[in-house]
């Protein structure tokens, strides 16, 4: 299969390589001129994944037409959020009908859509679309270790057609039907990530990181409900195991964000350190938006929009979590 991977950050250059490991023709679209010569001409990325080298079988181009030009069987969007409406926008002036696979987690402040949802706007009916989420750390896969991640389309053939370009013997994937469902939760997970790097940062311990994470996968599947998905994708790759990765791996860019804040650095200090985007940031906002549209309660978010947005401590959001009015465990579930 042809694929043509959007995008040359972490995640995108790596799963050029991944690709490449199933058997794909690969193209890697590279727009920064800085990162495109570094991995065309030396196979290794300036910024990213530092170590790893890019296959010699992916070619480099600069430009989405170029990507296309030879009409790929596939093609992954693995922009920032900010970014996934111009990369649509360019796929579709270049008359691309194929299937699209987002790789991209974050859900849009303006619109509140997922980057699924906004390739479809864009793109309109009649083109297939996918969704890519799981426990990836870009860093870890780029190694070869072993990974596994879920491929989500409301056709599963869809779903099955684009796991045959990516799924190797290092690289296992699953697929669903459930689209809003693995997006929502490879979104939110972000923002509970901050959370998780806020916990480790004050020394708070297992026990309240475990809490913490378990009640955060009730607001994931609180909300993933009221948008109409299934709650158990939650349970899965999407749900359970990104947060997992996430939240305990100091390589996650969220995790990092939250560490900084809990040892007193203000957000803007921790972010304009940080190579890459953390999608948390922007995605706080607009999960509670969402949530505000849907009708439901998000208790965490709130005090991590609070911890990011209004100056408040994290010892004193935390007091206020432990101080809610106590409540049955599978409360989530009641209206839904």
């Amino acid at each position: 299969m042809k694929v043509t991977v959007v995008g040359s950050g972490a995640w995108g250059t790596t799963l050029s390589g991944v690709a490449v490991d199933a058997g794909s023709e690969v193209t890697l679209v590279a727009r920064n001129p800085a990162v495109l010569t570094s991995l065309r001409d030396e196979r290794r990325h300036p910024v990213s994944v530092a170590g790893y080298r890019l296959p010699d079988a992916v070619a480099v181009v600069s430009s989405v037409a170029e990507g296309l030009a030879e009409a790929p069987d596939m093609v992954l969007v693995v922009v920032p959020s900010s970014a996934v409406d111009a990369a649509a926008g360019e796929i579709e002036a270049a008359g691309y009908r194929g299937l699209v696979v987002t790789a991209t987690k974050g859900i849009d402040p303006g619109s509140l859509k997922t980057p699924a949802a906004r390739v479809a706007s864009v793109r309109g009916t009649g083109s297939p679309v996918a969704a890519l989420s799981g426990p990836n750390l870009a860093g870890e896969v780029a190694t070869g270790l072993p990974a596994a991640a879920v491929i989500a389309s409301e056709s599963e053939e869809t779903a099955g057609f684009a796991r045959t370009a990516l799924m190797s013997s290092r690289f296992r994937i699953y697929t669903s039907r459930d689209v809003i469902g693995v997006e929502i939760a490879g979104a939110f997970k972000n923002v509970i990530a901050i959370g998780a790097g806020i916990s480790d940062g004050l020394d708070a311990g297992q026990n309240a990181k475990a809490a913490y994470v378990t009640r955060g996968i009730a607001e994931m599947a609180r909300l993933g409900l009221a948008c109409g998905a299934d709650v158990m994708t939650f349970a899965g790759l999407a749900g359970i195991g990104d947060l997992m990765a996430t939240c305990n791996s100091e390589r996650s860019r969220n995790h990092t964000v939250g560490r900084g804040i809990a040892k007193g650095r203000s957000l803007e200090s921790v972010l304009a350190n940080m190579r890459e985007v953390a999608e948390g940031v922007q995605t706080t906002r607009a999960v509670l938006d969402l949530a505000q549209v849907k009708g439901v309660e998000l208790p965490i978010a709130a005090q991590i929009a609070r911890i990011l947005f209004e100056g408040v401590s994290p010892q004193t959001a935390i007091a206020d979590l432990m101080a809610r009015d106590a409540t049955s465990e599978m409360a989530l579930l009641e209206g839904f």
